[in-house]
């Protein structure tokens, strides 16, 4: 296999990046993973739709026959959403490309592969986090770490509720990665537009957003940034049903001793099957509204 030097661009978006045209990276741990098919397929065009209708350039993201690759065809977003691709973050990047195996893009890996294509904007659901218990697990997703590190603008709706929110929020602000409220002054909960947190900073216009990642690019700041958005309010989960939801599957992943990676997807599904699909509903609200502000984010940077 040749050297690798860097991600495979979609002709679209390498001419985007050329001219300075926005574009938002978008993840496929989403479609591989976290939806059923055939949904997940029109999921991944309704995202990237989202993104053209507000003036900017899709670039989905995935490793496909170890090849890094930003920007599917349709082709490729087949393939993507068929089933069979491994879970990839950054540590995993090297083994899927080295050994040229298919592989959906986390959080930390799509923003990694975006930052070496030239892509400063990145939408997702919902970031990673310190989780429940980490003082005696270590269990901290490999997310914040990569924000630390990487130039991204990463546009979410918080972390996951089932997360220690504010051990993940004190995390954030050691590794020097600024947290913006977008339209709120609470810091969202993902299912939830009120994790119970605040932010450090309140944005509520594209612009602005856009002055304070070029102030903090330009100052020195190597850090990648937070843009929390909450999910729409005629989406959000139902507060009782939602705290009903997260005890139940915290006392299901207690009783079957599941523990490390396998903890957040059992939760997510237990939220999924029990909740008649009020917290599917939220997810694909959320992530749609995230690469729509992406989107208006991008356009305001290229301008």
């Amino acid at each position: 296999m040749p050297h690798v030097t860097g991600p495979v661009l979609a002709p679209t978006v390498a001419a985007a990046i050329r001219t300075g045209a926005p574009v938002v990276a978008l993840e496929s741990t989403l479609l591989a993973h976290g939806l059923p098919a055939p949904r997940n397929r029109e999921v991944a065009d309704e995202l990237e739709s989202a993104v053209r209708d507000r003036g900017a350039v899709p670039a989905t993201v995935a490793v496909l026959d170890g090849v890094p690759r930003v920007g599917l065809t349709p082709a490729e977003l087949d393939r993507v959403c068929g089933g069979g691709l491994v879970k990839l973050s950054v540590r995993d990047l090297g083994a899927a490309v080295g050994l040229r195996r298919d592989g959906a893009t986390t959080v930390a890996a799509t923003a990694a592969l975006a930052a070496a294509a030239g892509i400063a904007l990145f939408a997702t659901g919902g970031l990673g986090g310190v989780h429940r218990g980490a003082r005696a697990t270590w269990d901290v997703s490999a997310d914040l770490g990569a924000l630390a590190r990487t130039p991204v603008l990463t546009v979410c709706s918080g972390v996951k509720s089932i997360l220690d929110v504010a051990a993940t929020l004190e995390l954030l602000e050691t590794l020097s990665v600024p947290v913006l409220g977008y339209g709120t002054d609470a810091f969202p909960g993902f299912y939830r537009r009120d994790s119970g947190a605040g932010v450090p900073w309140r944005v509520d216009d594209p612009a602005d957003v856009a002055a304070v990642w070029r102030a903090h690019r330009d100052l020195g700041g190597g850090a990648g940034m937070v843009l929390a958005q909450p999910v729409p309010a005629a989406d959000e989960l139902d507060a009782a049903l939602h705290d009903r939801l997260l005890a139940e599957g915290l006392g299901l992943v207690a009783a079957h001793g599941i523990g490390g990676k396998d903890v957040t997807p059992a939760l997510l599904a237990h939220f999924h099957d029990a909740s008649g699909g009020a917290s599917l509903a939220a997810n694909l609200a959320l992530v749609r509204a995230n690469a729509e502000l992406a989107a208006r984010v991008a356009v305001a940077l290229a301008g």
